[in-house]
Formats: structure tokens, C-alpha cells, sequence
């Protein structure tokens, strides 16, 4: 690899003078932009160039021309002629209030003469009231003399009957399986000999009509004469099933007949358990009447003896409350003395205020009236929209030269580091990573070194984030040094690089 040199440093001067002519022509840029004219029904703001000044780069000598802005702002005609009116009305009136003026010399020489004022009211002549305190309440009855005690217990009337004796067992269930299978064949014993008769019959008449076995005619006869036999079946087998229905109603009637006396046993023992229970209970009541009967008569004394200590209660409360309502009433006669006197100084005070008003009012008319004559109404300035005016950003020349310097030094040095990698470890170089180009991806050529091409790449299988080694390709360096260049078991080829270079410095 040749040597490479340092990137040059750039030159603060130029790079100053460079930024600040950015600076200056973003500054001129930004103001014309945000020089907007505006119209409104009150008037218009407009803007002109009204020539330019000089400036000197004090560090670079260079002369720029910066411009001058003239903001101009013109009323409506309908505005201007108020605001002449206006100015002309403002002089006349301060023309008046200027001669008026000369009076206060005379008013404000005079101090003000309270000599004819009201007296104020004198606190000193209100006598406190003094009040009638309330006496102490009467002695009231707290306890009632004794009228007996209540009875509280009810005499015994007997025991319940809570149990009654057995009335025999309910029947759940009656016969219903009844074997009526004679009654059916002593129906078929008598009806097959007569089917048999009839079908032999049929028969002989068929055959006496020429009707052959196996003909439609005989077949449909004789299907005829079967059905019938078999209803004649089937109405004696109902008949034996109607039997034993009827067989069943009769089971049924006997145990609907046991469980009715078993119901009406039981209904005889319970009326006989109420009839006591009903006789107890009436005992329980007359008792009870008897126990209630005298707890009334004590009540009754107890409410007698209560109504005479809240009657007697009652008289001595209402002696207290009239007591207490004399002692009220006097009180407030002696509040409303005490009221009258405050009114009668509240009066007093009231109308020294206002002879005091009166005569300041008297002293500071001449002077209001003159400040209203110096302040008149003003016109109605134009209201201009808030614009948005555009900017364009500066632009950091000084910053991205240094950055651009910054990157270039940057690749230098990982350029020195690359190569030093490479250089510092020639020693057990042999058994490094394979240098075969079937190994690496994202290859790309950057400088020799003793006549071989050197190259940044990755690893096939690697992350593209992974930093990029720096190495030759075991293909070209076996076509000019096979004796640094060996084979792995798979085929892939390795590079001595400390032989590789080694030598090479020792051919020059």
C-alpha cells in the first residue's frame, strides 16, 4: 500500500468569511420574506426599500450591501377624515381647558371652609343598656309514689297434645298383573272350529266356480277370508284385555275403599286432639284476661299519679316561662332605647358627610371638568392580520466543513488501524480466519500493500453492522506466492500473512 497522507485541515479564515456571507444572504432573505403589505377597510401597511448600507467583514475585508426597509402605514379616507376631525376637536379643547386652567390657581389657594359643617355624633352620650338577668328555674317532681306491681306470669292451663295414636297403614299399591290368558283361549277354542268350517268352505266354492289355487281370483279370495279370521283374533284378544281392565278397576276400588276408613280413623283422632288443644287454649285465655284485668287496674293508678306530677310540673314550668318572658320584654325596651340613641348618632355623622361631600365636590368639579377637556376619543387604528411570514434556515457552512474534515480524518486513521491490524499480528497468522474469496461477501478494493491488492469485506453468514476486515484473497495470492498460501481438509485456502509480507519486505 503507497503511504497516504493526512487530510488537510481547512482554513478558519475562509471558512469564517464563507459562513458569514451565508448568514448575511440567508438574514436578507428572511427579512424580504417577512416584509408583507397588508389592506384593510381601515387602512394599509406597506413596505419599500429605501436604499442600502455598507458593511465591512472586519475579518475578511469584504464589502456587503445591506438593504433599508421603510414601513409605511396609510389610513382609509374615511378614517383619515375622522382622525382630522378628531385632532381639530383635541385642539380646541385643550385650547378651553388651558384658559380654564387659570381659575384653579384662585380655588386651589383657598383651603375649604368647615366652620358651617354638622357636628359629628359623640359615642360617649350612648348609655349601654342594662339588662334584667333570668332567674333560676322551679324544682320539678322527678319520682312517683308506688301503685303495685304488674303481674307477669300466666297460670298453668295444661299440656298440648302434640301426638296422635295409630290409624293403620295407607295402601300404595293394588293388583294389576292378572292372568286373563284362559279367558282368551276358551274364546279361540270356540271360534277356531267355526273359522276352520268357513274356510273349507270357501274352498269347495271356489273350486266349484273353477277357480284354481294360485289364480288372482282364488289368491284374492282367499286373503279376503284371512283377514276376517284374524279381526275375529284380534276382537277376542280385546275382549280378554277388557277383562282384565275390569279385573284391575275391581283391585282398585278395594284399596281406594281400605286407605278411605284408614282416612277417616285418622280424621276422628286429630278432631279429638284439637278438641283438647282447643280446651287448653281457652283455659290459657281466661288466665290471661285475669293477669291482664289487673295489670290495667296498677296502669291505670300508675297514669293517675303520672298526670298529677306533670299537671303540678306544668304550673311551676309556666310561673318560670312568665318570669322569664318579663324579664325578655324588658330587655328589649331597654335595646330599643339604646337603638334610637345610635340612630340619632348615625344621623349626625350622615349629615356632616355630606356637607363634607358637597363642599369637595365644589372644589374638584372645576378640576375634572378640565381633565375631561384634555382627554378626547381616538382614532380607530388599522387592525392588520398577524402574517406567516416564510423563513429559510442559515445554513451551518462552517459545521459541515469541519464535519467533512472530521470524516476524512476518520477514514484515514481507520485506514492506519486497518493496516496495523494486519501488520501487528504476522506472528500465528498461519492458523487465522481462511482468506478463500468463496468465504466473503460484500467485497470492495482499497489499496496495496508490497504489490497485493488489499480488501475490505465480511464474512458470508455475518450481520452488515459487524465491522468490515481488511485482508487480500488467497486466489490472487496463490497465483504469485503459492508458498504462502495453504488448504484446508474442506478445500478452502488460508494465507501466511507473515510470510506473505515478511518476504516481501526483504525482496526490497
Amino acid at each position: 500500500m503507497g503511504k497516504s497522507k493526512a487530510p488537510k485541515p481547512p482554513d478558519p479564515r475562509e471558512t469564517a468569511a464563507a459562513q458569514t456571507a451565508t448568514n448575511i444572504g440567508t438574514a436578507i432573505a428572511n427579512g424580504t420574506l417577512g416584509n408583507i403589505n397588508q389592506m384593510t377597510p381601515d387602512g394599509s401597511l406597506t413596505y419599500s426599500q429605501t436604499g442600502s448600507t455598507k458593511w465591512k467583514d472586519p475579518l475578511s475585508g469584504a464589502f456587503y450591501d445591506i438593504p433599508n426597509w421603510t414601513a409605511t402605514q396609510t389610513l382609509s379616507p374615511a378614517q383619515q377624515a375622522i382622525k382630522d376631525q378628531t385632532d381639530a376637536a383635541e385642539k380646541n379643547l385643550a385650547t378651553l381647558a388651558n384658559n380654564q386652567s387659570s381659575r384653579l390657581n384662585d380655588l386651589l389657594g383657598r383651603p375649604i371652609d368647615l366652620s358651617g359643617a354638622p357636628a359629628a355624633g359623640n359615642p360617649n352620650a350612648i348609655n349601654l343598656p342594662q339588662y334584667q338577668q333570668y332567674g333560676p328555674g322551679p324544682t320539678l317532681q322527678t319520682t312517683l309514689p308506688n301503685t303495685g306491681s304488674a303481674q307477669g306470669t300466666v297460670a298453668n292451663a295444661g299440656s298440648i297434645q302434640t301426638s296422635l295414636g295409630n290409624s293403620g297403614d295407607i295402601r300404595r299399591s293394588y293388583e294389576t298383573n292378572f292372568d286373563t290368558k284362559r279367558y282368551e283361549d276358551a274364546l279361540m277354542a270356540r271360534m277356531n272350529p267355526q273359522l276352520d268350517r268357513d274356510r273349507a268352505a270357501l274352498e269347495t266354492q271356489l273350486a266349484n266356480q273353477g277357480l284354481q289355487p294360485g289364480s288372482e281370483a282364488y289368491n284374492r279370495a282367499i286373503d279376503q277370508a284371512n283377514r276376517q279370521a284374524n279381526d275375529a283374533r284380534f276382537g277376542a284378544i280385546l275382549n280378554a284385555g277388557q277383562e282384565q281392565s275390569r279385573l284391575v278397576g275391581l283391585s282398585q276400588q278395594a284399596a281406594a275403599f281400605e286407605n278411605a276408613a284408614q282416612q277417616q280413623a285418622y280424621g276422628q283422632m286429630l278432631q279429638s286432639g284439637q278438641f283438647a288443644n282447643q280446651a287448653q287454649s281457652q283455659q290459657y285465655t281466661q288466665n290471661a284476661n285475669n293477669l291482664q284485668l289487673s295489670n290495667s287496674a296498677q296502669q291505670q293508678n300508675f297514669n293517675q299519679a303520672l298526670a298529677a306530677a306533670g299537671f303540678s310540673n306544668d304550673a311551676l314550668q309556666q310561673m318560670h316561662q312568665n318570669s322569664q318572658s318579663t324579664a325578655a320584654a324588658n330587655n328589649t325596651l331597654k335595646d330599643q332605647s339604646f337603638n334610637a340613641q345610635q340612630a340619632q348618632l348615625a344621623a349626625q355623622n350622615a349629615a356632616r358627610a355630606q356637607y363634607l361631600n358637597e363642599m369637595y365636590a365644589q372644589r374638584n368639579q372645576p378640576i375634572n371638568e378640565i381633565s375631561s377637556l384634555l382627554s378626547g376619543a381616538q382614532v380607530s387604528s388599522p387592525n392588520f392580520v398577524p402574517t406567516q411570514g416564510q423563513r429559510i434556515e442559515p445554513v451551518d457552512y462552517a459545521g459541515l466543513v469541519q464535519q467533512d474534515y472530521q470524516n476524512r480524518v476518520a477514514a484515514y486513521n481507520q485506514k492506519r488501524e486497518g493496516l496495523s491490524s494486519i501488520l501487528g499480528g504476522v506472528t500465528g497468522l498461519f492458523n487465522a480466519l481462511p482468506s478463500d474469496r468463496r468465504l466473503k461477501k460484500d467485497i470492495k478494493k482499497v489499496g496495496k500493500l508490497d504489490g497485493h491488492s488489499l480488501y475490505e469485506y465480511h464474512y458470508k453468514g455475518e450481520p452488515g453492522r459487524y465491522p468490515k476486515h481488511v485482508g487480500v484473497m488467497a486466489q490472487e495470492v496463490e497465483k504469485i506466492r503459492p508458498d504462502a498460501v495453504s488448504r484446508d481438509p474442506d478445500g478452502m485456502r488460508r494465507v501466511d500473512y507473515g510470510r506473505l509480507f515478511s518476504a516481501g519486505r526483504k525482496k526490497r
